[in-house]
């Protein structure tokens, strides 16, 4: 009797929880914005991968052992589309995730998610609560040592520092504003680059119209000294030529 050989079953490995976007618009609001942001900021950097709301599956074989984070940033591979973010295959755990968190995900926020990352070893964890709803302060963030999550200090001005990022996160009513650390200036939220744009266009333009207007006055300015250089040297001719005259009536030698 020949032997029967079965293929190994295929695990599907869903790309959705079927689930929405965020609670509240507020919510929704601020996780693809900070995506777009922080993707933007660190669109030069090759192998910072930066995404949110993505299925992320961390135990191969198992399906159920997924979570999909707000917002997750990835060091040391390589940007693109992903349908799914599965550990086994990426080789990296995120160094840095944020949850907008509220009333109804605070539990999970705080405590099952909180430990799964711990475990997974993401260096730093940030809980936003955009609507200030229960998170007292709405702006907190965590640094793991030994596998444990330590908060993360203020500043003076009650921002948090994510060393991981670069970056200087703090709360502007129900935004999350970032600024580097290098150059001291905000990240634009993708959100005001338009205007961003239109300002910085608007510089440039007002510069440049300096800019000639500063070359006219110089124009204006060297041609006021070539009239004044040739008045004055039509007034030396003139004024030698009468001395010459005045010399031929007096009979003197000229």
């Amino acid at each position: 009797m020949a032997e029967v050989i079965t293929a190994p079953a295929v695990i599907e490995y869903p790309e959705s929880d079927g689930k929405p976007v965020g609670e509240t618009d507020v919510h929704r609001r601020e996780i693809l914005h900070i995506v777009e942001t922080l993707d933007r900021h660190f669109r030069h950097v090759p192998d910072i991968y930066v995404s949110g709301n993505l299925m992320f599956y961390y135990e191969e074989g198992n399906p159920s052992a997924v979570v999909s984070p707000d917002v997750f940033v990835v060091k040391g591979v390589r940007k693109g589309l992903r349908r799914t973010y599965k550990l086994w295959e990426e080789g990296a755990a995120p160094c840095v995730v944020m949850e907008m968190t509220s009333r109804s995900t605070r539990l999970e926020d705080k405590g099952n998610k909180r430990a799964l990352y711990a475990m997974l070893g993401v260096r730093e964890y940030f809980l936003f609560d955009p609507l200030g709803e229960y998170l007292k302060p709405p702006l907190q963030g965590f640094t793991l040592i030994d596998g444990e999550y330590t908060a993360l200090p203020f500043e003076a001005d009650g921002s948090i520092i994510s060393h991981e990022l670069g970056l200087k996160l703090y709360r502007d009513d129900t935004m999350l504003r970032l600024i580097d650390l290098t150059t001291g200036k905000e990240v634009v939220r993708t959100e005001h680059l338009s205007d961003a744009l239109q300002d910085a266009l608007a510089q440039a333009q007002s510069a440049q119209e300096q800019a000639r207007l500063a070359e006219e006055q110089a124009r204006l300015a060297e041609e006021q000294a070539r009239r004044e250089a040739e008045a004055r040297r039509a007034a030396e001719a003139e004024l030698e030529r009468l001395r010459v005259e005045l010399q031929r009536l007096r009979g003197e030698d000229v």
